[in-house]
């Protein structure tokens, strides 16, 4: 996997939407979950 290089104002970001020590992966791989889901009702709804 590639390495990304996140600037403090992101890791802090990030920390604030983890639960119970969820790692990084976790949370970003929700967070791109949660986008696709917006994306397929945004694009079912027109």
């Amino acid at each position: 996997m590639p390495a990304i290089d996140l600037d403090e104002d992101t890791v802090e970001r990030l920390d604030n939407l983890r639960i119970d020590d969820e790692s990084y992966d976790e949370i970003i791989n929700e967070l791109i979950n949660i986008y696709e889901a917006e994306e397929l009702t945004l694009f079912t709804s027109e």
